[in-house]
């Protein structure tokens, strides 16, 4: 639906503008504007349906907005062919978009936000998958243990933890059933527990996930300083005291023409902390005013804090605006040396007005997402968990002491014979016997002279039979999804580093779906064709290892 509303506004509202593009084009940089996307959305759902043009329309579509990974994206399907020079310049376009990734921060904001929930869903869906496949095979042998020895019944107080919500009661099984893991398989319940500890980090992690993307100020700092637009940031910023902020809407004043106010305002942030991008912004408000001396000046100090391109280019105009052309040359090729695509894309936006005589510095994207984190939302446990937020980290920490000293006490717990499946312990098994067998597929392998030959051979076809099931088990879970094979047989951290991936994998398409930019519907395709490459990847690996494995008698 937000999808629909959105084309509907394209169509509705900007393809009669589209009809004199090029007024709005320069009238659009002349305000400092140099990325409209939605006039580039428009252009990419037009070439979808003119295929003949298609290549001519997103060429327009980059020229409105040369930070959009979109179009670089939809430039790599209009050019792939199975010529050499139509995959090549796909495979180009398609870096581009990746490489575009740094100017525009909702685009790597939300693929941020898609990896982070993959990762999230994936590490407690495998964790819960182990728990499911482990817990039928494990409970039988903690009801002998608890038959045998009744203080083990003491470690089912970790179930207690389920009062507190789901995770913890994922935690408390997983704690049951590690009793009866190898020493290396324990470890999924340590990150487990160590993931129960981070909790508070996590919450507060997804609180920004879900909230950044609907605050005004946000939307208001980064339109700015990605020059977007300008409005908006006027009627929002205003009155703010933080230094990105006030930074931000001094920039929107700049680019309308408020240099007074714009000016006051650059000094104020400059009297906290010097910077170059300041100094540059301050030394433009002064070209807007024609005092191009005091703009020389400051441009100087920006030099000296920090020589960025934009800082020897503006050096470069104001000295041939004048007239001392030998100066201009040499900042103009100081510039270059430093940045010569930076600079080019100056020149091509170059123009009489302020705003495309000199150029501005807005905040790079690795700002933004610090200013991202630094914004306060109120973190919710999404009904994870009955207690607050502050007290997670000690329940994880009580839960992880109970398991050391639940794991350093019971030493000794109850197994499987290897080759029948019956349950022993130390108890009720008297004799230590080689392999973890029972008596009597020992005796059948073994003390040969202790069983007749029908019994023997009888033994033996009940052994066959039961590794047959077992194994038939682990090749059909195995075709489901990888890991569970593993799993299954008793390799839990083997079978988990496969389950994750593949899950974190599958996730990627669903939560890219979920993080689609904006309203317009668009994703990041190349990540979720990668994701699916290494989902079948991760699948067919696992699989060809399960049944080595199978084939040599170590599962």
């Amino acid at each position: 639906m937000k999808k629909f509303a959105f084309l509907l506004f394209l169509h509705l509202f900007l393809i009669p503008s589209l009809s004199f593009g090029a007024d709005v084009y320069e009238e659009q940089l002349n305000r400092g504007i140099r990325n409209s996307e939605p006039y580039s959305y428009l252009f990419i759902q037009q070439s979808k349906a003119d295929n003949a043009r298609a290549k001519s329309l997103l060429r327009d579509a980059l020229r409105y907005s040369p930070d959009l990974p979109a179009v670089y994206f939809e430039l790599s399907k209009a050019s792939f062919n199975i010529k050499p020079e139509g995959v090549f310049e796909a495979f180009d376009y398609i870096l581009q978009g990746i490489a575009a990734y740094k100017r525009n921060f909702w685009w790597s904001f939300m693929m941020a936000s898609s990896l982070f929930m993959s990762i999230i869903l994936s590490f407690v869906s495998a964790m819960l998958i182990i728990v499911m496949i482990r817990l039928p095979k494990d409970i039988p042998l903690f009801s002998h243990d608890i038959q045998e020895a009744g203080g083990k019944a003491f470690t089912l107080l970790v179930l207690l933890f389920s009062l507190f919500g789901p995770l913890y009661l994922l935690g408390g099984l997983l704690i049951i059933i590690s009793f009866y893991m190898k020493k290396w398989d324990k470890i999924i319940v340590c990150l487990y527990l160590l993931f129960l500890l981070s909790l508070p980090l996590v919450f507060s992690a997804f609180s920004i996930v879900f909230n950044a993307p609907s605050s005004g100020t946000l939307k208001a700092v980064v339109q700015v300083n990605e020059s977007k637009g300008n409005t908006y940031a006027l009627s929002v910023l205003k009155n703010k005291d933080n230094p990105v902020e006030l930074f931000s809407y001094a920039l929107a004043l700049k680019r309308e023409g408020g240099y007074t106010e714009a000016i006051y305002i650059y000094n104020k942030i400059l009297a906290l902390k010097p910077d170059s991008r300041t100094y540059n912004n301050l030394a433009n408000c002064y070209v807007g005013v024609n005092d191009l001396e005091k703009a020389k000046e400051l441009y100087r100090k920006a030099a000296e804090l920090k020589a960025l391109p934009s800082v020897l280019y503006n050096l470069s105009q104001v000295y041939r605006e004048t007239l001392d052309f030998d100066k201009g040359e040499e900042y103009f090729l100081s510039a270059q040396r430093l940045d010569n695509d930076a600079v080019s894309r100056f020149r091509t936006i170059a123009g009489r007005n302020p705003n495309r005589f000199v150029v501005d510095e807005g905040l790079p994207v690795s700002a933004l997402w610090k200013y991202s984190r630094g914004m306060t939302f109120r973190s919710t446990a999404l009904g994870l968990s009955t207690v607050p937020i502050i007290f997670m980290p000690v329940l994880a920490l009580i839960m992880a002491i109970f398991f050391y000293i639940m794991d350093k006490r019971f030493k000794q717990t109850a197994y499987r014979c290897k080759r029948c499946g019956k349950i022993l312990c130390s108890k009720c098994e008297k004799h230590i016997l080689w392999g973890h067998m029972c008596l009597q597929c020992y005796r059948s392998i073994v003390k040969l002279d202790e069983l007749d030959a029908k019994e023997r051979v009888a033994r033996i076809l009940t052994v066959y039979e039961y590794q047959k099931k077992r194994r038939d088990m682990i090749k059909i879970i195995s075709f489901i999804i990888p890991g569970l094979g593993q799993i299954y047989a008793g390799s839990v951290l083997y079978g988990f580093l496969f389950l994750w991936a593949f899950l974190f994998f599958l996730f990627i398409p669903l939560t890219n779906s979920i993080f689609a930019i904006e309203m317009s519907g668009f994703s990041h395709l190349w990540l979720n064709l990668s994701s699916l490459f290494l989902m079948i990847a991760v699948y067919f690996i696992s699989n060809i290892i399960t049944r080595r494995r199978l084939a040599k008698g170590w599962l």
